[in-house]
């Protein structure tokens, strides 16, 4: 869970960062919130949350 809320707040973050900058309208903001929406009632939705929990184990075991 803390891993859901942290992506969706660093998302949240890029799409502002992105909109401030022109680079992202509104409208595409929305389309891309739909399809989000859409993507996770299909078959595919736990394929993505185990890769996304991979890649986020990947680079939580960096040492700096």
């Amino acid at each position: 869970m803390v891993l859901s809320i942290s992506g969706v707040v660093l998302l949240g973050i890029i799409a502002f960062l992105f909109f401030r900058k022109d680079g992202l309208k509104a409208s595409h903001a929305v389309v891309c919130a739909l399809f989000g929406f859409f993507l996770a009632g299909t078959a595919i939705a736990p394929s993505i949350k185990a890769g996304s929990a991979s890649l986020a184990s990947l680079l939580g075991g960096i040492k700096f």
